[in-house]
């Protein structure tokens, strides 16, 4: 019976869906590709994407009550958009172990950032998760890290300084 009725409830991270777009569009955004020199590839935006998701999740789960549910509902929205993603790519073989791969990849780059972040000041550790979360096996020119690295420490600067409210809504 429950199933039958499942329908009536909003899918996934539908509560997080405007904060989610907002995030998408973050990491569509040029200058990650041009300045940053991020492989314009699947893994290159996937890395961006990604990236900016775990942040945004640190940051709600140093929210009130409702922005770590928020975070919850995040992560909600990301598994759903890859699973549609591959879906949509033609993946429906194997498609449960893809899907728990990216959400693996995903709370790797939480701890990685989480790490980041603890380490209060730290730009080795900054850079080197930037390094990491970002170019993974590539190794980055100089001016390329260090404006990946610029730009991820402003998004999460700018974040932390918004309300929850504000923040849950998508308005980055």
């Amino acid at each position: 019976m429950r199933k039958l009725f499942s329908w009536l409830r909003p899918p996934p991270g539908a509560e997080a869906a405007s904060l989610y777009a907002a995030i998408v569009a973050q990491a569509r955004d040029k200058h990650w590709y041009v300045e940053g020199k991020v492989a314009d590839d699947v893994d290159g935006r996937f890395g961006i994407l990604s990236t900016l998701i775990a942040l945004t999740v640190l940051r709600l789960e140093r929210g009130e009550e409702e922005a770590v549910r928020g975070s919850v509902a995040l992560t909600e929205a990301f598994i759903a958009d890859m699973d549609a993603q591959m879906r949509e790519e033609g993946f429906d073989a194997g498609l449960g172990k893809q899907v728990r791969s990216m959400v693996g990849a995903l709370a790797a780059r939480v701890d990685r950032w989480r790490f980041a972040e603890e380490a209060e000041g730290s730009a080795d550790q900054w850079r080197e998760a930037a390094r990491w979360s970002i170019f993974r096996d590539a190794e980055p020119d100089e001016a390329a890290l260090t404006y990946v690295s610029e730009q991820l420490r402003r998004f999460a600067e700018r974040i932390e300084g918004e309300s929850d409210q504000l923040l849950l809504r998508g308005d980055l």
